[in-house]
């Protein structure tokens, strides 16, 4: 199906909504079976998700969750570390977050917090950001050695995509909390961000952590692609469940619900 929808739409063309959402739910349903295979073999996934601001991450992100039982796959989005914890081993908040048998973890940004951020507007030392160089990848090759499933994903997008996002953000009042001043200065120094990028890659994009580059300028197909790759990173088989019956309810003809003016119910607003 996604190779014909290809095919009807080209390369840039927008996909039709109606065709978004069906493959979207055929994906969604791809989840939940491995979702089941991750619970029952005891897996530990780990799901990193990197990029420009207003590439797509977060709406990627959601789509994947959505569909998934929160007790199997959470979101980990730290915010910035308290002064302790900057105080601690750089990686130390992220262990932390690390999932445990039969659990997957989608990080909304990482520990390359450093590599990015960081880096560009100051908020580590020269020598923190080659320690993090050097070893982010002896790091990432000891989650792999301890059998954690570990996939890492860049989201790139154009700069004329982006501000056309930044400017959609900035009209729309239900937007408002998407733009930080964070994201703002990221605009500004469009190029600094850029070079840090190209530096990140060419330190911790290896053949036992690689980075895949989803192209996210179309926002539907990016989300598709990127749970597509993500499902066939992760072999998976799925036996079919035997059909559930609901029990017959039980009846006591001696219950008596309590009054309605007894409880307190939201008002009937629409």
């Amino acid at each position: 199906m996604a190779q014909g929808m290809a095919e009807a739409d080209g390369k840039v063309g927008k996909l039709k909504k109606r065709d978004y959402e069906s493959e979207l739910k055929r994906l969604q349903v791809e989840l939940v079976k491995l979702q089941e295979y991750i619970r029952e073999k005891g897996l530990r996934v780990v799901v990193v998700f990197e990029g420009r601001d207003a590439a797509g991450k977060g709406g990627t992100i959601k789509r994947i969750n959505d569909a998934m039982n929160p007790r199997v796959c959470r979101i980990a989005a730290l915010p910035a570390p308290s002064d302790r914890e900057r105080t601690q081993w750089y990686f130390q908040r992220y262990v932390a977050e690390l999932p445990a048998a039969g659990e997957m973890v989608l990080f909304d940004r990482s520990w390359y917090n450093r590599a990015g951020v960081e880096r560009v507007m100051g908020f580590c030392n020269e020598e923190e950001y080659q320690e993090f160089l050097r070893s982010t990848p002896l790091f990432e090759e000891m989650l792999l050695r301890s059998n954690i499933k570990l996939i890492k994903y860049w989201f790139s997008v154009s700069d004329d995509e982006q501000e056309r996002r930044f400017q959609d953000r900035l009209s729309d009042p239900s937007k408002h909390w998407k733009l930080s001043p964070m994201d703002l200065e990221s605009r500004r120094r469009w190029v600094d961000y850029s070079r840090a990028k190209d530096v990140m890659f060419a330190r911790t994009d290896t053949d036992l952590s690689p980075w895949w580059v989803v192209e996210a300028d179309n926002k539907r197909r990016a989300r598709l692609n990127t749970i597509s790759h993500l499902l066939s990173s992760i072999p998976y088989e799925y036996e079919p469940k035997p059909p559930l019956e609901l029990p017959e309810r039980q009846d006591d003809p001696d219950y008596v619900r309590p009054p309605r003016e007894t409880q307190r119910f939201i008002p009937q607003v629409y």
